[in-house]
């Protein structure tokens, strides 16, 4: 049976968002919503795989606009009759289609395409990604709360609401105000005391406020200083690294193994938060991860707030190369609604691994098309 692209399709899906979060706002007159772009890829057997592209224009230059356009326009059509089993050939198709300019093209969007072709050969193997990777890994990824609190008053009902949940750990949006900051820290330490915290700044903080911050959160027991400034500031980098105050974590700046090689062969970081949906997908995010424990990096591990397919890709990531630590994936914290027939088990901070073929989870076709939040318009 021939296992040749025959179509490419694209839906769009928004989430509605709960709670307060920085990177959703109010647009339109409609309440917060998690815009994503569910793709599915077709086979000429007639045989499916789903992915999920998850943008978020406040945090990188990608919309579901864009995402849909590109996909529907450019990347789709160029792929139509590639063997879905021969990945470089649909990456380098991929890359010639959508140049990359400092690093890989509008990646995010190439993420819901190469989760769909990860999904439908995962199906036509009939291999899940654990046995595929032949790894064994963790059955569950422990799950952090994030911490994204204005004032510091705010933050009792955040933690309390976190544990009443059975979260223990927290990740904590920084970066607008140093001192504001360091309190916000102060108050989840003393609430908290055994809790792994670590500081995301979103790279909102100049090189002068990272410097005097980084040892005040060191001495809170922080675990690591999470994109502290904006990502082409790279002697900024240096410096924050020679301070040795704290472990200096790159997030925004890692899309593909070779930003990652040479941020760390230049002295840069001491490791990365992993983002699946941010680097085009697993395939590069496998590279990186290897690369990383080859190294001896720090492993962290983040999302962009996914739903669904791409929060499914990024569990099975992460359980298969046995993250250590807490992730940063905020979907159950801030989404509701699913379009899978089964919802992904998640009780407490315990997310489980999908394990069956491809991403281990059904989309429900019916319910995406009778979605009530797909946003044509």
């Amino acid at each position: 049976m021939s296992t040749r692209i025959a179509t490419v399709e694209t839906f769009f899906a928004s989430y509605p968002v709960v709670g307060k979060f920085k990177f959703f706002k109010s647009a339109e007159g409609r309440p917060p919503m998690r815009d994503t772009v569910a793709v599915k890829i077709t086979d000429e057997a007639g045989r499916v795989g789903w992915g999920q592209s998850v943008p978020s224009p406040t945090w990188s230059y990608e919309t579901r606009e864009t995402v849909r356009t590109t996909i529907d326009c450019h990347l789709g059509p160029a792929l139509i009759g590639l063997d879905a089993l021969d990945t470089d050939a649909v990456w380098r198709v991929m890359n010639r289609t959508i140049a990359p300019s400092f690093s890989t093209g509008q990646p995010i969007g190439k993420a819901g395409i190469d989760l769909a072709l990860f999904d439908l050969t995962g199906r036509i193997l009939q291999q899940s990604a654990a046995g595929r990777w032949g790894r064994a890994g963790r059955p569950q990824v422990t799950l952090s709360w994030t911490v994204d609190a204005q004032e510091v008053e705010a933050v009792a009902a955040i933690i309390a609401e976190a544990q009443a949940r059975g979260f223990h750990n927290f990740n904590v949006k920084v970066g607008v105000d140093g001192a504001l900051d360091v309190l916000v820290c102060r108050e989840i330490r003393r609430l908290a005391p055994e809790a792994f915290v670590w500081v995301d700044a979103n790279g909102g903080y100049d090189l002068e406020t990272a410097l005097r911050v980084a040892p005040r959160f060191a001495d809170l027991g922080i675990a690591g200083f999470e994109q502290p400034l904006a990502a082409n500031r790279l002697t900024g980098y240096r410096r924050l690294r020679e301070q040795k105050a704290l472990p200096i974590l790159m997030d925004e700046p890692i899309v593909s193994l070779a930003d990652l090689q040479e941020f760390h062969q230049l002295g840069l970081l001491d490791g990365v938060a992993m983002k699946v949906s941010r680097c085009g997908g697993l395939t590069e995010a496998r590279r990186i991860v290897e690369y990383m424990q080859q190294h001896g990096l720090l492993f962290f591990a983040s999302g962009l707030t996914d739903p669904d397919l791409s929060l499914s890709a990024s569990l099975l990531q992460f359980g298969a190369y046995g993250l250590e630590r807490p992730a940063a994936l905020n979907a159950p914290q801030f989404l509701s609604g699913s379009i899978l027939r089964t919802a992904l088990t998640i009780r407490g901070d315990q997310a489980q691994v999908p394990a069956g073929y491809g991403l281990g989870v059904e989309v429900d076709e019916a319910r995406l098309n009778a979605w009530p939040y797909k946003t044509e318009t």
